[in-house]
Parts: C-alpha cells; sequence; structure tokens
C-alpha cells in the first residue's frame, strides 16, 4: 500500500485503500484498494481496477443486502465478505473536504456510460488511504447532462431505522443540493474531461491486505 500518509500527497501509481464505516458504528465495512491516479490540494484521483479484491457487507447468512427487502436490510445482522469487483473499473474522484465523491463508470470498450455522485462524509486521509461514511442518497449524471437522484427509499429507511438522525439528514440534503448546482453549472469535475482519462497498462491489480480493517495512526481532512 502506499505511503502518502495524513500529511503528504501519495504519488501517482501509488496503491491505497478507499474504505467505509458502517453506518451507525464504528468498524469498516467495506475495503477497496485503488491505485492513486493524482493528489494534491485541489483533488484526489483513484482507479478501482476490474477483479480488485474488496470487502463488502452481506447479512450474517451470507445473503447479499440487496436481496433483503428494504424495511429489515438495515436491522438484521451484518458480517463482511470478501469479493472481486466485477465489470469495468471505476475511476473517483473527490475534492478536499466536500461531502461526497464522484465516480465514473464505462461500459466495455469504454464506452462513457456516467458520472456517480455518492453523498458521504468528507474523506478522513490516513497513512494507508481514505475512510469516509455513505449517506445513502446519491445522484446519477449522464453525458448529456441531465441527472436524478437516486435511492431516497434507503435514505428514509436508513432514518426510520435510527442510522441517521434528523441533524444529519438535513445535512445530508443540503449537500445533495449544492451538488445539484455543479451539475447544472456543470463545474469540476464534470467539465475536467475525466471521460477520456485511460489507466497506465502497468499499473497491476493491488492486493488487499490483511490488516486491511486497521485502525489508522493518524488522520485528517
Amino acid at each position: 500500500m502506499g505511503t502518502g500518509g495524513a500529511g503528504a500527497f501519495w504519488e501517482p501509481g501509488s496503491r491505497i485503500l478507499w474504505r467505509y464505516r458502517e453506518n451507525g458504528g464504528p468498524r469498516v465495512h467495506i475495503a477497496r484498494p485503488v491505485t492513486v491516479v493524482r493528489d494534491d490540494e485541489e483533488l484526489l484521483a483513484v482507479w478501482l481496477a476490474p477483479g480488485t479484491e474488496c470487502v463488502k457487507p452481506v447479512l450474517a447468512d451470507g445473503t447479499p443486502l440487496h436481496q433483503e427487502p428494504l424495511h429489515t436490510r438495515y436491522t438484521k445482522p451484518r458480517t463482511v465478505q470478501r469479493g472481486r469487483w466485477l465489470g469495468t473499473g471505476v475511476l473517483k474522484v473527490v475534492r478536499p473536504g466536500e461531502p461526497w465523491s464522484v465516480w465514473l463508470f464505462w461500459e466495455p470498450g469504454w464506452q462513457f456510460k456516467n458520472w456517480y455522485v455518492n453523498l458521504e462524509e468528507p474523506l478522513s486521509r490516513w497513512e494507508g488511504g481514505v475512510d469516509s461514511e455513505d449517506h445513502f442518497l446519491d445522484l446519477c449524471v449522464y453525458p448529456d447532462r441531465s441527472w436524478e437522484v437516486r435511492d431516497e427509499d434507503e435514505f428514509a429507511q436508513a432514518q426510520q431505522d435510527g442510522l441517521m438522525d434528523a441533524a444529519v439528514a438535513a445535512q445530508v440534503r443540503e449537500a445533495g443540493r449544492r451538488a445539484v448546482e455543479v451539475i447544472r453549472a456543470w463545474g469540476p469535475p464534470f467539465d475536467e474531461g475525466w471521460q477520456h482519462w485511460r489507466p497506465d497498462a502497468s499499473w497491476a491489480v493491488p492486493l488487499l491486505p490483511e490488516d486491511w480493517d486497521r485502525t489508522p495512526a493518524h488522520m485528517s481532512t
């Protein structure tokens, strides 16, 4: 994994972890090894390669979360499971302190599909990568600049099940409004041409470290 750390920037090609904590708890339940594309005071961009071994949450009996009815999805016991990132790779772009990251998806053959605005807690940097907490609500942005809100039902259920209080939900709504303003103005990163970016052919697929869930020694935003 990379050696950037909380107070430094990672060099392009460094390998770090992009992680999410469970909602309403301290444990890491999503961990994805990624390769740094760019890291500076304005932007962090990373590449999640096809076939990367990741960690994801599942129900305690191994059932994938999306197969569980929504009304019990967040209340049944969970565990984590290793698996591979299927399909094409994902480029993730985020600006320091912003309460969302923007993911770029492609169809096979590098046909650009869409941007995905993942509303989340601003990333915290540590020596091995970045951590956040997902905020359920998302925006999908298409090449023709149209957009739509995603996962309103999950956002509502999370509040009902006590995973997010009213104050945080209001902050998430405000973050969503700000993101929409950026989309309508076609500001960064949408206007920066990232859809034409391609990964370095020499990059190997990063490995998932055994201590993927380790507690960071130092963190910063």
